[in-house]
């Protein structure tokens, strides 16, 4: 009610960063479908093209974030045997830790990054796992598209939305799903090489530019409303 109800009275118009989440609120509230816009998230100009050689011998894969619906559990499992290395952004728990150990994963974490640390992140792995079984838009799509990084993610909610045709799609709920996603990706070359130039295209959806024109057509309508 706080959150949403109330201030919705009060609004002519709302944004939402995806249609999943426009969905998602139509779920709580009664409010006029034509006055909510669909306005994504701009990404960062510091998320640059990178040319660097793919590790086929042992590709790093980078998980950003930690918390629940992030499904690290299931992603543990799912590189189980694979010659990987695993670097995750986000504070790790001890029930985390333990399953890296316990599964004999290799990896690294960095906690409390600076944005360019991150930048620096992406541009020194190979594929990107963001197979999240929770995610209103899903930020590090775009980033590492934007980084020609490979992305595998969910087929739920945001995620096929923002990824378009630039991932490779796999069920967060099935171990099996995410791994054959990763070693596809891995393993194939020419697919691996189509999903890095329609992420080049894919992140444009997404220009801070397009962003701005977006809000000011918005704001437009807004000086204008009666």
């Amino acid at each position: 009610y706080f959150w949403f109800t109330m201030p919705l009275r009060k609004c002519s118009f709302v944004t939402v960063i995806s249609e999943a989440t426009k969905q998602e609120l139509l779920k709580y509230v009664k409010y006029p479908v034509e006055n909510i816009y669909v306005i994504p998230v701009a990404i960062s100009p510091a998320f640059q093209y990178v040319l660097k050689p793919f590790n086929e011998e042992k590709p790093v894969i980078l998980q950003v974030g930690t918390t629940p619906n992030k499904n690290i559990g299931r992603l543990i499992q799912a590189i189980k045997g694979i010659s990987c290395h695993l670097v995750i952004i986000g504070n790790l728990s001890p029930e985390i830790i333990a399953q890296l150990k316990n599964n004999d994963i290799s990896y690294s974490n960095f906690q409390n990054l600076t944005d360019q640390q991150v930048v620096d992140q992406y541009a020194h792995c190979d594929v990107l796992s963001f197979a999240s079984t929770y995610e209103g838009f899903g930020m590090p799509i775009v980033e590492a598209n934007a980084t020609v990084i490979p992305v595998i993610t969910s087929n739920l909610l945001s995620m096929p939305e923002i990824a378009g045709k630039a991932a490779c799609i796999v069920d967060p709920f099935d171990v099996d799903s995410i791994r054959q996603g990763i070693l596809k990706v891995i393993k194939d070359k020419s697919y691996r090489e189509e999903l890095v130039r329609k992420g080049l295209t894919n992140c444009q959806r997404f220009d801070p530019r397009s962003i701005a024109d977006a809000y000011l057509t918005l704001y437009k309508k807004i000086a204008g409303y009666k």
